[in-house]
C-alpha cells in the first residue's frame, strides 16, 4: 500500500555534521596562475596595440581599459581567495558532496547508484603541483555532473577505485 507520510525536519541530518575534507591549497595557485594569465595577457595585448597605434584616442582608451582589467583581476583573484575555503568534498557510503563558491554557495550531493561514469584529468599545472581531478559522469539530464578539482594524484586515484568497485557492484 503507498504511503506518503510526512517527515519531521529536525530529524534530518545537518550539513554542518557532516566532515568536509578541504581541497588541496596547491589547487589556489592554479587558480590565481590561470587568471593572471588571462588578465596579464589581455593587459600585455594592450599595450602592444598602444604601442603600434598611432592614434591617440584609442591609446587614451586603452591605458583607461588596461587600469580597468587590472582592477577587474585583482577582485577576481580576491574573490576565487576567499572562496577557496568553501571548496571541500565528503565520501559517505552511499553518496559524495562537493561544496564550492564565495559569493554563491553550490552544494552537490551525487549519490552512487547515478554514476555512470568517471574520468581522471590533469591539466599541465595540475601536473607540476600533484594535483588531478575526478570528474563524475551521472545519469539523467539535470546536469547532475561532478568535478572535484584540485585532488592530489593518489586521493583522486583511490577515489576511482573506490567509485569503479560500486560501480562493478551494482552490475
Amino acid at each position: 500500500m503507498f504511503s506518503n507520510n510526512q517527515i519531521d525536519i529536525n530529524t534530518l541530518p545537518s550539513l554542518e555534521e557532516l566532515e568536509l575534507i578541504p581541497i588541496h591549497k596547491n589547487f589556489l595557485y592554479i587558480l590565481i596562475i590561470n587568471i593572471g594569465t588571462i588578465f596579464v595577457g589581455a593587459v600585455g595585448g594592450l599595450t602592444f596595440a598602444r604601442w603600434v597605434s598611432e592614434d591617440d584616442g584609442f591609446s587614451h582608451f586603452a591605458f583607461y581599459l588596461q587600469g580597468v582589467l587590472v582592477v577587474v583581476g585583482l577582485i577576481v583573484m580576491l574573490i576565487y581567495y576567499l572562496g577557496f575555503k568553501n571548496r571541500k568534498y565528503a565520501i559517505r557510503e552511499q553518496d559524495m558532496t562537493y561544496t564550492h563558491g564565495y559569493l554563491v554557495t553550490k552544494i552537490i550531493t551525487l549519490p552512487y547508484n547515478r554514476i555512470q561514469h568517471l574520468e581522471i584529468r590533469r591539466s599541465f599545472l595540475a601536473r607540476k603541483f600533484g594535483l588531478s581531478t575526478l570528474k563524475i559522469y551521472s545519469a539523467g539530464e539535470s546536469g547532475g555532473d561532478l568535478a572535484i578539482r584540485g585532488l592530489p594524484m593518489d586521493i583522486a586515484e583511490r577515489q576511482y577505485a573506490h567509485l569503479t568497485q560500486i560501480i562493478n557492484d551494482r552490475v
